[in-house]
């Protein structure tokens, strides 16, 4: 088994602002967060990597869950340190229709998030975060190895949770 990375900076925690974040994006472009989620719910998906199962499972239930999500002014995005022909391939077989974001600096984002990191080969292991349309975090889901994550459905239900409450 892969060792897994201490954490290189703290977790964010409820409250905080999302740490400015600039990776490629497929299509082209760059995806810059937390500003590409400004004024709507956001979920960052920090995944593995395109041959991971769970993180197959993850992105393709949000990207089926795609209308009930725009319902909600939910944005989602997702990045990893896949490269761009990975990333395509697997935006395009999985008909992923949000934007993603490959190429990623593992140790940058690990720092800048606090998320997780696989040693050997090197990855950010899967990490969520839904932030509210002033981009603070809501919520975070960290995982230390392959499962552990964010469901479409629950982001759905907290955030209609959270609009009750406004």
């Amino acid at each position: 088994m892969n060792s897994t990375h201490p954490r290189m900076s703290p977790l964010l925690h409820n409250g905080d602002s999302f740490p400015e974040l600039t990776v490629q994006a497929l299509g082209g472009g760059r995806l810059s967060l937390p500003g590409d989620l400004a004024v709507s719910f956001g979920v960052v998906l920090l995944y593995r990597g395109s041959w991971c199962p769970y993180c197959v499972a993850q992105l393709s239930a949000f990207a089926r869950a795609e209308a009930a999500l725009a319902e909600l002014g939910i944005k989602v995005v997702a990045l990893s340190a896949d490269d761009e022909g990975a990333a395509a391939a697997f935006a395009a077989k999985h008909k992923i229709a949000f934007p993603i974001g490959y190429g990623a600096d593992v140790d940058r984002i690990a720092a800048a998030t606090g998320a997780y990191v696989n040693d050997q080969p090197r990855y950010l292991q899967a990490t969520g975060f839904v932030l509210d349309p002033a981009g603070k975090v809501l919520t975070a889901v960290y995982s230390s190895l392959a499962i552990g994550r964010l469901a479409a459905d629950d982001v759905i239900g907290f955030v209609r949770y959270v609009r009750s409450q406004r």
